[in-house]
Order: structure tokens, then C-alpha cells, then sequence
């Protein structure tokens, strides 16, 4: 028993190392950062580095139209290179996303289904009808404004 008190035991030693583990010492904190640090520095510097030296030593000089022109698979390019899409074009895109969220909104549903089927049938199934069936409405308006008419 009087092993265990004594300075040299290894109780003694562990409770030591335990304190000095546990003392705070912020400089020896931050000082773990510095090669973060530093490596955050070299990448800015190599960043700005390549582009500057890329200009230095760069031909920007010596640019032509034909240089400048965009690459058409060898042809000369027809028309202008950025072309007007419809309006119709983002407003299906943006359809197709909201209804691609909402069928996401299913997946939850049929993880739960066969749990909440045994406590509540009616309550998953009406909530699951009455979703879809807001859903439905929502593709109907979309139908009837011709939303989906490419021609135009």
C-alpha cells in the first residue's frame, strides 16, 4: 500500500503526466499550425507566381484574329458564339428540377412506410395521396400554360 503513494509509484507518475497533459498552453497550440501555415502561403505564392510569370513570359503580343476566333472542329465558325436560348428552355430545366425535389420527398416516405403502415395506415397513405395529388395539380397548370411546348 505505501508503494502506491510514494513519488515513484506509477500512480504518482500518471497523475503528473495527466496534469501537464491537461495544462493549456496556447503557444504550443498555435505553434501546431504553422505548417499549415505555411503550406497555405507556399499555394498563394505558387498561384499567383504561375499567373504572373505566365504574363512576363507569355506571347500576348502576338495574337491575331484568326488566333482569337473560337474552334469549330476545323470549320470556320458561322454566326455569333453565344446564342439567345428561349425563355422556355429555363423555365423546363427549372420544372424539372422541382419536380425532381419532389419525388426526393418520396424516398423518406418509403423508408417508413412498412414501420408506420403497422401504427397509422390511413395517416401515411392520406398524407402520401394528398402529396401526390398537390403534385398532380402542380404538372396540370404546368400542362394547361403550355410549359412544356417547345415550338414557340
Amino acid at each position: 500500500m505505501q508503494g502506491l503513494r510514494g513519488r515513484n509509484s506509477w500512480a504518482f507518475r500518471a497523475c503528473q503526466n495527466r496534469r501537464a497533459f491537461l495544462t493549456f498552453r496556447p503557444m504550443d497550440q498555435l505553434s501546431q499550425y504553422v505548417p499549415v501555415l505555411i503550406l497555405a502561403v507556399v499555394a498563394v505564392g505558387f498561384a499567383f507566381g504561375t499567373l504572373i510569370l505566365s504574363v512576363l513570359l507569355g506571347k500576348a503580343g502576338r495574337r491575331s484574329r484568326a488566333k482569337d476566333m473560337a474552334y469549330e472542329c476545323g470549320m470556320t465558325p458561322q454566326g455569333e458564339g453565344n446564342t439567345r436560348l428561349s425563355v422556355k428552355f429555363y423555365l423546363v430545366a427549372m420544372l424539372f428540377i422541382l419536380f425532381d425535389i419532389e419525388v426526393v420527398f418520396l424516398y423518406p416516405w418509403a423508408v417508413v412506410y412498412r414501420d408506420m403502415l403497422k401504427e397509422s395506415p390511413d395517416l401515411i397513405f392520406g398524407s402520401m395521396l394528398s402529396f401526390l395529388g398537390i403534385l398532380f395539380v402542380g404538372y396540370i397548370y404546368a400542362v394547361k400554360k403550355r410549359a412544356f411546348d417547345w415550338t414557340s
